[in-house]
């Protein structure tokens, strides 16, 4: 028997639009593409039509590494969502990609008791499919075992 998609099973659908769609096909292919501008070659997430850097427009996506640090976390005590109130406690932070300085990605770090966490810990990105056909890119210390 299939089951059932409800609030508590299914979190928030991402709605790729022609900015962010080439950064959902590279999670729903487990690849993490970020968008960088090649003229000044300053890589920018989220995705913009004008470079925040150089003010081009000449900009593509391009695979990187998901190697990053954990820049800051926390766990939620009231998330707004019934998906993440049912998975309390979760880790939600902030990673620093190791591709450049300051280029930081909003994501749930897994893997990893929270006594475990700190400022700088080097982390991995791991690809989740946590509903039918919806992957989300998550990350977990180097060193977890899969």
């Amino acid at each position: 028997m299939a089951t059932q998609l409800t609030a508590e099973t299914c979190p928030p659908i991402p709605e790729p639009d022609a900015l962010t769609q080439f950064f959902w096909d590279g999670v729903a292919e487990h690849r993490l593409c970020i968008q960088r501008c090649m003229n000044c070659r300053k890589f920018i997430h989220w995705p913009r039509i004008v470079c925040r850097f150089c003010l081009s427009t000449d900009l593509s996506p391009e695979e990187v590494s998901g190697r990053a640090v954990l820049d800051t976390w926390t766990l939620p005590a009231q998330p707004f969502d019934p998906y993440f109130r049912a998975r309390i406690p979760y880790v939600l932070a902030v990673v620093e990609l190791e591709e450049q300085a300051r280029l930081k990605m909003v994501t749930n770090i897994v893997d990893c008791p929270e006594e475990e966490l700190s400022i700088d810990l080097p982390l991995q990105v791991v690809f989740r499919e946590v509903a039918p056909n919806v992957t989300l890119p998550l990350f977990r210390p180097i060193s977890a075992k899969v």
